[in-house]
């Protein structure tokens, strides 16, 4: 005789989302459920996939609060939000300077190559 159909409650699911979510492996959720790994991926498939992406969303959530609000939790989070999110880093190469102005030929040069764009002359001149 085989073993026993598994057939998962919701709270078993919850249970397995939340394991995944946490960064469990996969055997040893199986392990904590009492069920082999080939059963736990045929049947909680969308728990394991989704587990982090759940967890994530209430960890940044949160973090998002915190950032959003006062005090010096709020500086810390938002610093964090900011070299993460929105690639803020004091490590980041600094903007590339302006280049140095042309000197007074070079300027000249360039005017006079320009000075008939816009002009019946243009056709002439270049």
């Amino acid at each position: 005789m085989g073993r026993k159909r598994h057939t998962p409650t919701a709270d078993q699911r919850r249970q397995v989302e939340t394991m995944a979510g946490y960064g469990i492996r996969e055997a040893d959720i199986a392990g904590v459920m009492g069920i082999d790994p080939k059963t736990l991926s045929l049947h909680y498939r969308d728990e394991l996939d989704l587990g982090h992406v759940r967890t994530n969303t209430q960890v940044a959530d949160n973090l998002f609060k915190i950032a959003t609000g006062t005090g010096r939790e709020a500086v810390t989070a938002a610093i964090f939000w900011l070299k993460v999110r929105a690639g803020w880093s004091e490590y980041a190469p600094s903007p590339s300077p302006l280049p140095p102005p042309l000197g007074k030929k070079e300027q000249a040069t360039i005017d006079a190559v320009k000075s008939a764009d816009g002009t019946e002359w243009v056709t002439l001149v270049h």
